[in-house]
């Protein structure tokens, strides 16, 4: 039987009511169950109390003034995103209730209430939210190892064995893939399980920036008349001195400076822009890139001792259409991600494993997560359907309709 008085059971509970005798049977309700219970008269002051407090749980009768329960719902889930908010409601504003949850609201219950139900539905709420807090710090505690490359086909099995035997050593490695196939996810994979796990993971992007800012940013640069520099700035090799320093796209490198990427590489030093003076640097390289490197040194767009350099261990991520059988898998991962940070829980029908399993994914395994995040964030109903997914219709594969046919039989008797 379960304690609601238990200290793991109890929360802090704000009561949102203008209406001061209802406030306070619901307040001393919760209090003499254990619970820390915060009070407001208006959704203003609610709102006041939320940005100023934790609260695990909300409770708010719809009918208020100036601001009404729905509005309060509103602001509230944008003051605080995780926050776990049933209405009070007449019996006579269900419709108004259940449009609260379509809000975002995790329950309801119609006013005058009884005492067992309403504990009942407080405890539900609390049990939601110890989930989605001990949901949320397993993900940011745990390293994303081999085991966060989910997938049960034979493709992801063998990369993720790959990424526990290379991540063991020192070697370079080159992780190639198409877009949203999920490269940075081996690179931390391979830190995280490596003896440099408890030193910097350092990234940069190279493709995000032009070449004059990358060059500062990986080698940096002193502070001083000669370079203009109003302040030093390290450079990301520096940063990851000791650790790892994952070199995303690096196919989009501009010549000259791959020539000093190869330098540094070959001579475990770097030089600072303007600076003659070189640094020891122990770094561990993991580039990635989404094109064909090897055609990029065929068309002369990327040095091929350099690309030598990097393809020491090459890493490939297989595309998402190539394993299919990974789709329920990785679209149940990401529900179960959504649901431990949305309001209420939803669940995959096998209509819409099916219609996900026939879609070509061209954005691989970050177009499908995103599609179950809007999903789940979207849907009405507690079960996901095929068309909660805003995929583009199937192809028809009906044949030539009867009608047709006939004509085609008649033509030729005629002729």
């Amino acid at each position: 039987m379960n304690d609601a008085s238990s200290p793991s059971k109890l929360g802090r509970i704000l009561v949102v009511d203008a209406q001061r005798n209802t406030r306070a049977i619901t307040v001393n309700l919760l209090r003499a169950k254990g619970h820390t219970v915060l009070e407001a008269i208006s959704g203003e002051q609610a709102l006041a109390t939320l940005a100023k407090s934790e609260v695990d749980l909300m409770l708010t009768r719809l009918q208020m003034r100036p601001m009404d329960g729905l509005t309060l719902l509103k602001c509230a889930l944008e003051v605080a995103p995780r926050l776990q908010v049933f209405v009070m409601t007449a019996s006579g504003s269900i419709e108004s209730a259940i449009e609260s949850m379509r809000m975002g609201a995790f329950d309801y219950v119609t006013l005058p209430f009884k005492d067992g139900e309403m504990l009942h539905r407080v405890e539900r709420a609390l049990e939601r939210t110890r989930l989605q807090a001990a949901a949320l710090a397993q993900e940011l505690s745990e390293p994303p190892g081999p085991s966060a490359l989910v997938g049960r086909s034979p493709a992801m099995r063998e990369l993720a064995s790959l990424v526990q035997r290379v991540a063991r050593s020192d070697a370079t490695v080159l992780v190639q893939g198409e877009s949203g196939t999920g490269k940075e996810l081996v690179a931390r994979a391979v830190h995280a399980h490596s003896l440099r796990k408890s030193k910097p993971f350092v990234l940069a992007n190279c493709a995000s920036v032009s070449e004059t800012q990358l060059e500062l940013e990986l080698f940096g640069q002193p502070r001083g008349a000669r370079t203009g520099a109003a302040r030093a700035r390290r450079g990301l090799f520096k940063e990851a001195d000791g650790g790892t320093l994952f070199l995303d796209e690096v196919t989009e490198t501009a010549p000259s400076l791959q020539s000093r990427l190869l330098r540094t590489l070959q001579d475990g030093e770097v030089r600072r822009v303007g600076e003659s003076a070189a640094q020891r640097v122990d770094v561990r390289i993991i580039a990635a890139t989404h094109r064909d490197i090897e055609q990029e040194v065929r068309e002369k767009r990327f040095r091929q001792d350099l690309f030598y350099c990097l393809n020491v261990v090459p890493l490939r991520v297989p595309p998402l259409r190539e394993r299919l059988e990974d789709i329920p898998v990785l679209a149940e991962h990401f529900l179960q991600r959504a649901n431990a940070r949305g309001p209420r829980p939803k669940r995959m029908s096998s209509a819409a494993v099916e219609r996900l399993m026939g879609y070509g994914f061209p954005g691989n395994v970050r177009e499908l997560e995103n599609l179950v995040r809007r999903a789940a964030a979207l849907a009405e109903d507690e079960e996901l359907q095929p068309e909660d997914f805003l995929l583009p219709p199937l192809p028809s594969r009906r044949g030539p309709s009867k009608r047709p046919a006939k004509t085609r039989r008649r033509t030729r008797a005629s002729v």
